[in-house]
């Protein structure tokens, strides 16, 4: 038994999409033991649903369900902004199976059979990720960023962004001031768990700025020699 486990996770609410009815039971049974609140449903389409309420603190997500599959399912959770933590469930464990997982906005990935235990502590290490995701109005200098609405503004001037451009200056929003290398950018806005060797963050990052910073603006996105980028609120 991982007793700290328990300990850390009481009262958390997990939803649970899973088909096989078998193995759902089994992991509802260990995870309600464990002080855990459970919601099990058994297709995409009643995950999505259930998901977008924002209600739950992590999902637990079968790869082949019916009707709504799981990657299409988180796919759709991050294009509208939803982030809570994905544990992604699946019995194809190829490499590239896995990547698929983790780029399609999956936060983890377990391979079937597993054990419980191992289930157990993979919930347990995606709860203590800090909770910097619900916050549905961002707020960085001239800039603001509406997360339901998916509308920037600098200064009142709106600003049309991509769907990875809004990602992108999402997580530069986020933390203001700071040094962000490639490679946190790629881990965390492209869900990449390897760095390939890619201008992928320099291309966006050139798009980006273009459209954040105007002719006659103060420019918010620097880049820093050798190490990344930040972004630069002025005081």
């Amino acid at each position: 038994m991982l007793m700290s486990a328990s300990a850390n996770m009481n009262g958390a609410h997990v939803l649970l999409v899973e088909d096989d009815s078998g193995i759902a039971r089994e992991i509802a049974e260990e995870l309600e033991s464990r002080h855990l609140a459970v919601t099990a449903v058994e297709t995409g389409d009643q995950g999505l649903e259930k998901a977008l309420s924002g209600a739950h603190d992590v999902l637990v997500v079968d790869r082949m369900l019916p009707g709504l599959d799981g990657l299409t399912l988180i796919e759709t959770l991050r294009a509208r902004s939803i982030r809570t933590p994905v544990l992604v469930l699946s019995a194809l464990s190829a490499v590239d199976d896995r990547v698929s997982g983790l780029k399609a906005g999956g936060d983890d990935y377990l391979t079937k059979p597993f054990a419980m235990e191992e289930l157990v502590a993979r919930i347990e290490a995606l709860l203590r990720r800090p909770d910097d995701t619900r916050q549905t109005m961002l707020r960085a200098g001239p800039l603001t960023m509406d997360l339901i609405d998916r509308r920037v503004e600098r200064d009142g001037r709106e600003i049309e962004l991509l769907p990875r451009e809004f990602r992108l200056l999402e997580f530069l929003m986020r933390r203001p001031g700071q040094v962000l290398t490639r490679a946190m950018m790629l881990e965390e806005v492209w869900n990449y768990r390897f760095i390939p060797q890619t201008n992928l963050v320099d291309v966006h990052i050139g798009k980006l700025r273009r459209k954040v910073d105007g002719p006659d603006e103060v420019p918010l996105i620097h880049s820093i020699r050798g190490a990344g980028f930040t972004l630069s609120v002025p005081d």
